[in-house]
Parts: C-alpha cells; sequence; structure tokens
C-alpha cells in the first residue's frame, strides 16, 4: 500500500494536500509542545482530521517525523532562496537569512533530545538534500558579502553555520524569547559584519535572569 507521505505534493489532490499541511502544521506544534512521543489521536486532533486520515497520509509516526522536518527545511531553503533573490545586498541577504534559519529550530531540537529523531533526519535522503543546497547557497552569499566588503574576510561559511546552529539549539520554550532571540541574532551578526554594531533590542539581561 502506496502513502501519500511518499507521494510529491503536486500529485495529491486539493483537499489531500489541505489535510497534509494541516497535519505537519498540528504535528510541529505538537512535537514543540510535548515531545516526538505525542500521541497520534491527539495531533489528528489538533489538525481537524480523523486519525484514518492521518495514517493515509503518513503510515506511522516515522513517516509523520520526516514530514515535519523534511517542511521545515523546505521553509528554510525557501526562505534563503528569496533572501539571496530580492535583497539588494548580499550582507542583507545574509541577515535575512540568519534570521529566518530558525525554521530548523523544531527539526534541531527534536534531533537533541531525541535519538529515535536524529537518526530519522539524518538517514533521510530530502532532508539532506535541502541541507546539502542550503550550505551551499549560504556558502555564495557568504563569499558575495566579503567581496562587497560587509562580511570579515577571516571567518568561512562553517564559521556562520556553526553560529547560526548555536542559535538554533535554544529551548523552543525558552522565557527570552522575543526581543532576546533578536538580541542575540544581532549579536552574531555584529561578530561577523565589518562595519559598527548595531544598537541592541530590548534590555540586557543580567544573573539574576537566568535560571540556571
Amino acid at each position: 500500500m502506496t502513502s501519500d507521505s511518499t507521494v510529491p505534493d503536486t500529485a495529491l489532490r486539493a483537499d489531500a494536500r489541505r489535510n497534509r499541511i494541516q497535519l505537519i502544521e498540528a504535528a510541529g506544534r505538537m512535537f514543540a509542545e510535548h515531545g516526538p512521543d505525542v500521541a497520534m489521536e491527539e495531533i489528528a486532533r489538533a489538525a481537524g482530521v480523523g486519525i484514518g486520515t492521518l495514517y493515509r497520509r503518513f503510515p506511522d509516526r516515522e513517516a509523520l517525523i520526516r514530514g515535519v522536518c523534511q517542511d521545515n527545511y523546505r521553509q528554510a531553503l525557501d526562505e534563503a532562496r528569496l533572501a539571496q533573490q530580492d535583497e539588494p545586498t548580499a550582507w542583507q541577504a545574509l541577515v535575512r537569512i540568519v534570521r529566518h534559519v530558525r525554521a530548523l529550530q523544531l527539526s534541531v531540537h527534536l534531533a537533541l533530545v531525541s535519538p529515535k529523531v536524529h537518526r530519522i533526519i539524518t538517514s533521510d535522503e530530502l532532508s539532506a538534500r535541502s541541507r546539502a543546497e542550503l550550505l551551499r547557497l549560504l556558502d555564495e552569499v557568504v563569499r558575495d558579502a566579503q567581496r562587497e566588503g560587509t562580511l570579515r574576510r577571516d571567518v568561512g561559511t562553517g564559521d556562520v553555520a556553526m553560529l547560526c546552529s548555536l542559535l538554533l539549539r535554544e529551548n523552543l520554550n525558552h522565557e527570552f524569547g522575543g526581543d532576546g532571540r533578536e538580541r542575540r541574532a544581532r549579536l552574531l551578526l555584529d561578530a561577523l559584519r565589518t562595519g559598527p554594531p548595531e544598537r541592541l533590542p530590548g534590555d540586557p539581561v543580567g544573573l539574576a535572569d537566568l535560571d540556571f
């Protein structure tokens, strides 16, 4: 029996595509709140579909996790392509990529907390292709920004990717979200740029604000 999880979206009927999108979005929310082992029935309920519809789209939990992670990578890659295409400078494209790479945060978080999810993500060919294309595009933007003189020449694409991964490793429900996330992204970007630093948003986080 062939599952819709292996069929391209374009080959599905409009209602099937809609159900698939609803399931992936609901699963992402439920995974973020309750972890990758949340009951499939709860995911179906959150998506507003029956459990039979869930299993027609995704025959098991691994297929659903794979679908969510593939969607995360697709979003991040689409945003990176748009940034490279639309932004007037390579630096502005890099800033946009760093800020929108958060689409991968759920996948990174799940892979950190669950060896099973880590195995699913690392063995998935579609996610691997998206990841490779995202890194290739990031490398182009990094080199272009260095040529235009806005990015330090003593850093490489690997440096940028690893710094981005630190942002992605934050707890999804970290209390210092909003301005806090933007402050950390700005600090990262200020470390990379050749010009003067920008003023940070929000307020400094003091020792009394920490919970560890």
